[in-house]
């Protein structure tokens, strides 16, 4: 068997690294879910829920925030999420743009990590707008694609571009997870690969019980996808 590569300076490295990075999970609330049209709210969840798993498994410094909580306007974070990111705080705020709220521009500052993991709906707004408040200040933020949305594909769309044009990174959940992990031998290895046999196990289920969307073919007819 080949031996592990040498670890970079976990700090300093150029990719992704449990060391260097902290994740932000951004109004994952039932009311954003409701106002989502930009793709399956069934992978998106999937998407989500390995994130947390994620953030866990490396134990990445995790900021967690909500809208309009306190003010009695939403419900919480998702169960789904929040179940697997356990007693974690959740910074509420009345802000649409979450950089603009002191706690949460504290919380990710006091980490000490300039690459910030942001995932959050909905794209064009809570998204966007800390993306590009957070990359004028100096941060490289990566924004996880399969794991956010908005209200429309086309307003999801306008918004990755508009922040990849200022200098926002895309990444994919399980490429993220990859990224963290670099060796396979190396200390998260088994929690990781659980972590991807349990995502491929899900993502089947769902292609298995929902047809794919606008093209009439039944779940069936699509059964080589799995």
């Amino acid at each position: 068997m080949a031996q592990s590569t040498p670890i970079r300076d976990p700090k300093n490295d150029s990719l992704l690294t449990p060391q260097n990075s902290v994740f932000a999970f951004i109004d994952y609330q039932p009311e954003q879910f409701h106002g989502l049209h930009s793709g399956s709210k069934e992978q998106m969840m999937l998407n989500i829920v390995a994130l947390g798993k994620i953030a866990k498994a490396f134990a990445v410094p995790t900021v967690l925030t909500t809208v309009g909580v306190q003010m009695g306007v939403n419900a919480a974070t998702t169960p789904e999420l929040k179940a697997e990111l356990g007693d974690i705080e959740e910074i509420d705020r009345t802000t649409l743009n979450s950089w603009e709220d002191a706690d949460f521009h504290s919380a990710i500052k006091a980490t000490g990590r300039k690459k910030i993991i942001i995932a959050g709906l909905w794209t064009e707004v809570c998204v966007a707008y800390p993306t590009l408040d957070a990359i004028k200040e100096g941060y490289e933020v990566y924004v996880v694609v399969d794991a956010i949305g908005g209200v429309t594909k086309t307003s999801h769309d306008s918004a990755m571009e508009r922040m990849i044009q200022a200098g926002a990174k895309p990444i994919t959940a399980l490429a993220l997870a990859c990224e963290l992990q670099r060796d396979w031998s190396r200390g998260h290895g088994d929690t990781l690969r659980k972590i991807v046999q349990w995502y491929f196990r899900e993502y089947r289920n769902l292609e298995s019980e929902i047809p794919l969307r606008n093209t009439g073919h039944s779940p069936e007819a699509n059964a080589h996808l799995s």
